[in-house]
């Protein structure tokens, strides 16, 4: 029996996308036709069954075997609704699950707990982020999956597992299925942090050794994407402590020690976004850092070329007056002196500045 407080099963639409669309999305116009699949629990192990009419799922429901129900597609909502109908599955569950794109949410509403991620990956180029709906609905004996793009067969991985398994199936192992579901959602993120991590360290030593504007932007990008993997995080972390909390009766021990390893996840997966963001900091650090640091150069080069000119200029400036009484205007070898006077003090006010490091290049890489 539903026990949703006000307003729990409310669309909670974003103003935009996460991320950009992925491609399958693109070839379809956003919303791709619904496919139908279900895994059987059977006593001598699962089954997948396809399924093309909700009468072909009504013999399995009569069954009363436990159903993981996958949806991939969720354009043909009136052929979604004719499937759940036969599940007896509320119509006032189906906002949060059809309705792309959802807040992330983990809910619990007693017999039901409904579950919203976002799929995230790169694209092609991977400074690029794509993302996808998944939602999650688990009732007792039956759990449903909704994907909102899928290619092939849908979380080929786990429903590989299933068929590995040599036990018999009980009913407890779709909160089981479930878990590892989300799990398998929240653990992509982690080769996506690596590589972001990578390109940040390769960024912030090429802000040391070579700055560029164009490093900026590729910063900016990358805390763009970690900002986005984080509002996709952050508000798991109070609804999986409420989750555990509740002690939801569709949650064996085994899941609830899943759940309470997952919130453990999701904090890890928090921190290492907040970090990877403060490293983004540094490499704006690093990059004015660097530019200041060839600003000064370029500095000191321009005094030490003015103070070795300035005497040279005085003794031009000197030697360039018309007055009559000047004895050197009348030597013979007077030019020539002049420049040997010039040239000594260039040499020796270089040797000075030289010997007082001013010559000494800070900007060279080492």
């Amino acid at each position: 029996m539903l026990r949703p407080t006000p307003g729990a099963l409310s669309s909670q639409r974003l103003e935009e996308r996460p991320a950009n669309l992925p491609t399958q999305l693109y070839v379809c116009g956003g919303r791709p036709a619904s496919r139908f699949s279900a895994v059987v629990l059977e006593p001598d192990g699962p089954r997948l069954v396809g399924l093309d009419h909700p009468e072909d799922l009504q013999g399995l429901h009569q069954q009363g075997l436990p159903i993981w129900l996958r949806v991939c597609g969720l354009a043909d909502s009136q052929r979604i609704g004719s499937f759940l109908a036969v599940l007896d599955v509320p119509e006032s569950l189906l906002p949060p699950l059809l309705e792309a794109p959802q807040r992330p949410r983990v809910n619990c509403f007693g017999d039901a707990l409904l579950v919203v991620l976002h799929r995230l990956s790169f694209a092609h180029d991977p400074s690029h982020l794509v993302s996808s709906q998944v939602g999650l609905l688990l009732r007792p004996d039956l759990l449903i999956s909704f994907e909102e793009v899928s290619i092939g067969e849908a979380f080929p991985e786990l429903t590989s597992w299933l068929y590995s398994r040599f036990a018999a199936p009980e009913h407890q192992d779709l909160d089981d299925i479930l878990h590892f579901l989300i799990d398998e959602l929240l653990d992509g993120l982690f080769p996506m942090l690596e590589q972001i991590s990578n390109r940040l360290d390769s960024l912030e030593e090429a802000a040391l050794r070579d700055p560029k504007p164009k490093l900026l932007s590729r910063a900016f990008v990358h805390r763009s994407n970690l900002r986005t993997i984080r509002s996709m995080v952050w508000p798991l972390r109070h609804q999986l402590k409420v989750l555990l909390r509740e002690r939801q009766p569709l949650l064996g021990p085994e899941a609830m020690v899943g759940f309470r390893d997952m919130g453990e996840l999701v904090e890890m997966l928090f921190e290492n976004c907040e970090l990877l963001r403060h490293q983004c900091d540094g490499i704006t650090q690093a990059y004015a850092a660097s530019i200041g640091n060839r600003m000064n150069q370029v500095m000191k080069t321009l005094t030490i070329l003015t103070s070795i000119f300035a005497p040279l200029t005085f003794i031009g400036g000197v030697y360039g007056m018309n007055f009559v009484n000047m004895p050197e205007l009348h030597w013979h070898f007077g030019y020539l002196y002049a420049l040997v006077l010039m040239a000594v003090i260039a040499v020796a006010q270089g040797y000075w500045l030289w010997r007082r490091g001013w010559f000494q290049d800070w900007t060279t890489p080492r």
